[in-house]
C-alpha cells in the first residue's frame, strides 16, 4: 500500500471558516457603521463608553467586540479594547489611510447579493445583474466606486505617476480612460506641472474626478471627456493613455478592440497604461490577484483576472510593442506599459 507521508491530518476547521465567512464581513461592516473604530482610536477602550458611543447595547457590543478581537481587528487587554496597527491604520477614521469606505462600496447590495446566485452564475458563466452588470451604461455603482474607493487607489497613484514620468517633465498630454475617482491623472499632472489630463467617464463620475483635481490644485489642467471608451472620440494624440482597472471588466477581443483605439490615439512610440490585478500564470496565486476573477464571473458578462501572458496577447495584437510590467509593491496590483 502506498503511504502518502506529506498528507495532513483530517480537519473540517477550513470548511467552516469558508461557510462562516459572513459573519467577518458583517461584523466588519456593523463596526464601521457604528463607528466603533473611531470609538476605540478616541479610547478609553472600556465598553460602557464604546457602547454609549455607538448608541449601541452593552450585550450586544461586548459581543461585536470580541469577535473583532478573536478575528485579529482589535486588541483585548484587561477587559478594554485597543487598536491594532492595521485597525489604527485602515480603520480608525482619524488616520488619514483609513479605509472604511472601501469596506462600504465592497458591501454595497448591488454587488454583494449576487453571491447569493452564485452556483447559477457560474452555471450560466456570467453575471445576473441587468443588461451588462457592472459595465451597463451609467451604472450608479461607478459614482459610489468613485467616492468611495480612493483610500484604496490614492497609495498607488505616486508610482503609477513615477512610472509614467520615467522622471521626464515638459509638456504632456494625458487621456485617463474610466478615470473614476481621477486619480491617477491628477497624480501625473501633480508630478509634471505641464501635464494635461483628459478625465473619460460617465459625467456624474467626473464630477467627483473634478472635485478631486481642484482638492490636488490641478483642476486648470483637468478636462472632462464625458461618455463610453467605446464610443466617443478620444481626440488627442496622447503622450499617454491610461487605462487604470478597465481591462478585467470585458473579454480579450474586447480589450483589444479597445487598445486598437488606444493605439491610434496616441503619438508615435508613445504609451498604453494599465493597472491591473495579474495573477501568476497557473491562475490560482498571488491570492488576491487571481481571486479576483470571482468578483468579475459576478458582476460582468466576459471579465477576468487577466495573466501577463493574455494582457501581453491583447497589447501585441493591438500593435503594440516593449511590453513591460512593474508590480506594485506592497499592492496586489500591477502596471503593465507598451509602446504604439
Amino acid at each position: 500500500m502506498h503511504e502518502n507521508h506529506d498528507a495532513e491530518p483530517l480537519n473540517p476547521r477550513i470548511v467552516f471558516e469558508m461557510v462562516q465567512a459572513f459573519q467577518k464581513s458583517a461584523a466588519l461592516k456593523a463596526a464601521i457603521e457604528l463607528d466603533v473604530f473611531r470609538a476605540v482610536g478616541e479610547g478609553p477602550g472600556d465598553l460602557v463608553s464604546i457602547a454609549e458611543h455607538s448608541k449601541s447595547s452593552e450585550r450586544g457590543m461586548r459581543i461585536l467586540c470580541d469577535f473583532l478581537v478573536i478575528n485579529g481587528i482589535l486588541i483585548k487587554e484587561d477587559g478594554k479594547y485597543k487598536h491594532t496597527p492595521s485597525s489604527a491604520a485602515f480603520l480608525d477614521p482619524a488616520s488619514p489611510a483609513c479605509m472604511a469606505s472601501i469596506a462600504q462600496f465592497m458591501s454595497d447590495p448591488s454587488i454583494y447579493r449576487t453571491y447569493d446566485h452564485l452556483a447559477d452564475i457560474v452555471r450560466t458563466g456570467r453575471t445576473n445583474l441587468p443588461g451588462a452588470g457592472t459595465v451597463e451604461p451609467e451604472n450608479p455603482v461607478w459614482v459610489l466606486f468613485a467616492e468611495k474607493m480612493a483610500p484604496m487607489m490614492g497609495p498607488m497613484a505616486g508610482p503609477l505617476g513615477a512610472v509614467v514620468l520615467e522622471g521626464h517633465s515638459g509638456p504632456m498630454e494625458v487621456l485617463d480612460i474610466a478615470a473614476g475617482h481621477g486619480l491617477f491623472g491628477i497624480e501625473i499632472a501633480r508630478q509634471n506641472p505641464q501635464a494635461h489630463v483628459t478625465g473619460l467617464d460617465w459625467a456624474p463620475v467626473l464630477r467627483v474626478a473634478l472635485e478631486n483635481a481642484k482638492k490636488a490644485g490641478v483642476e486648470a489642467r483637468y478636462k472632462m471627456l464625458p461618455g463610453s471608451a467605446f464610443d466617443v472620440d478620444f481626440g488627442g494624440p496622447y503622450d499617454v493613455v491610461l487605462l487604470t482597472n478597465f481591462l478585467h471588466h470585458f473579454d480579450h477581443e474586447t480589450c483589444v478592440s479597445l487598445l486598437k483605439k488606444v493605439r491610434a490615439a496616441l503619438k508615435p512610440g508613445c504609451r498604453a497604461i494599465t493597472l491591473e490585478f495579474v495573477p501568476n500564470e497557473d491562475r490560482v496565486s498571488p491570492p488576491m490577484p487571481a481571486a479576483f476573477s470571482l468578483t468579475m464571473l459576478t458582476s460582468t458578462i466576459a471579465g477576468d483576472a487577466y495573466t501577463l501572458s493574455e494582457l501581453t496577447s491583447m497589447y501585441t495584437t493591438a500593435g503594440f510593442n516593449n511590453i513591460t510590467a512593474h508590480p506594485i509593491p506592497r499592492s496586489p496590483h500591477t502596471i503593465v506599459m507598451g509602446r504604439a
